[in-house]
């Protein structure tokens, strides 16, 4: 992320053509997020795993040795290319999680993967501006395509994940019994992420949940737009000094939170709820927004903190939540996650960069992170009535019409 975007900018010499490099990697990532789920029905998980990042790491490549009169269309390749396959490989991850490690391991796996993730967040930005400056860009993209391909290889020893069911069906000789599975094939993914967009309308805290993903990633996009605009302010000379503190607690608190979320599924064997995702978001979303508040260097970093671990705690009960769904929705439905997760920090950065030019970066955040806080209060408000309602005893009427609701697979998606 550092490397790209500053070798972007040296390049073009213009803001705006970073802004459109960032664009088109969160547009590709966009896109890629509503086709993961056809293709991951198609296909099993873990070639798509293996290869998309194989590809991210050919796109690297491309960079480190394009020649100068190509640079420009390869930076917009490379850039539609990384955010296309990171997308398309995060969700078949994610929704492969249940298959690799249990249904009861969950939990323990999401957390494993976001702890692990956060550290190397940590080592990633902590190095950047020293690869870059003592080595170049061209050493910068060596290194991260060598990333891809360590991950491209963790995928080999993997157990294989059974394909979904858009290739369930067997071909037999003759065009038309092969246009008939063709046909059957297409209508089979198109009513799987049919079916992925019901059980998220039909179960009203799954809908929540995914609508709140998407306003807590506009928040995410303000915070991160807000953070170098007010460490300037707090430190002209250094603003780089505050920015890596306050990323580096962030990271800490979520390490810690993952550490703990791990013990506790190791010892009761339950994955983080619904209602953790909700009282996470808000505790969050509130913590961002007094990290701007313009208190003491060591009270922020404390709240810092105090986000990570929230931070945690909210990503992985919503990955464990999704993952309840059956295998078949699992796909469409991380797909759907990602695209308005794409779209929630596409036009975050979009706004928060407009917003930024008139008012205070707190007074941003505020906002930003402010509603994402009122939709969550929203959410555990419906998340009780409905579990509420589900503990009311159903009195029997035969002269009632039987009630039909969501299938049982998506009713245990909001348990």
């Amino acid at each position: 992320m550092v490397a790209l975007n500053l070798f972007v900018y040296e390049t073009t010499g213009s803001a705006l053509a970073m802004g459109l490099f960032m664009a088109i990697r969160l547009g590709a990532g966009f896109l890629a997020g509503l086709a993961a789920g056809s293709l991951l029905a198609r296909l099993p998980a873990k070639p798509v795993m293996l290869w998309t990042n194989v590809a991210q790491a050919a796109a690297l490549l491309v960079l480190a040795f394009v020649p100068e009169e190509m640079l420009t269309a390869g930076l917009f390749v490379s850039s539609a290319t990384i955010g296309a396959c990171g997308t398309v490989f995060t969700v078949a991850l994610r929704s492969s999680v249940p298959g690799l490690v249990g249904e009861d391991r969950r939990s323990w796996a999401n957390s494993l993967m976001v702890g692990g993730r956060s550290l190397a967040m940590v080592a990633g930005f902590a190095s950047a501006g020293v690869v870059v400056s003592l080595l170049g860009f061209t050493a910068a993209f060596l290194l991260d395509a060598a990333s891809f391909l360590v991950c491209a290889a963790t995928v080999i020893p993997l157990p294989a994940a059974g394909r979904g069911s858009g290739r369930g069906t067997e071909r037999t000789a003759g065009g038309g019994a092969e246009g008939a599975a063709a046909g059957e094939e297409h209508g089979t993914r198109r009513r799987g992420r049919s079916a992925a967009f019901a059980a998220l309308v039909a179960v009203p805290v799954l809908g929540l949940m995914v609508s709140l993903r998407g306003v807590d990633a506009l928040g995410s996009s303000s915070h991160n737009a807000a953070l170098p605009v007010y460490s300037s302010a707090l430190d002209p000379g250094d603003p780089a000094a505050f920015v890596s503190r306050f990323w580096l607690f962030w990271a800490l608190g979520n390490v810690l939170a993952q550490q703990v979320i791990q013990r506790w599924a190791g010892r009761t064997g339950r994955s983080v709820g619904a209602v953790g995702f909700g009282l996470g978001t808000v505790a969050m979303s509130s913590a961002f927004i007094l990290g701007f508040a313009g208190f003491p260097t060591a009270v922020t970093l404390v709240i810092a903190l105090v986000a990570g671990a929230a931070d945690g705690l909210t990503e992985v009960s919503y990955t464990s939540h999704l993952q309840t769904l059956p295998q078949t929705l699992r796909g469409h439905a991380f797909g759907i996650s990602a695209t308005v997760e794409n779209l929630g920090f596409g036009v975050g950065m979009i706004a928060v960069a407009a917003a930024l030019e008139t008012f205070s970066p707190f007074a941003v955040v505020a906002w930003s992170h402010g509603v994402a806080v009122l939709l969550a209060v929203v959410f555990l408000i419906r998340r009780q009535r409905t579990s509420d309602a589900r503990a009311t005893p159903v009195v029997y009427e035969p002269d009632r019409p039987p009630l039909t609701g969501a299938p049982e697979s998506a009713s245990r998606a909001d348990q």
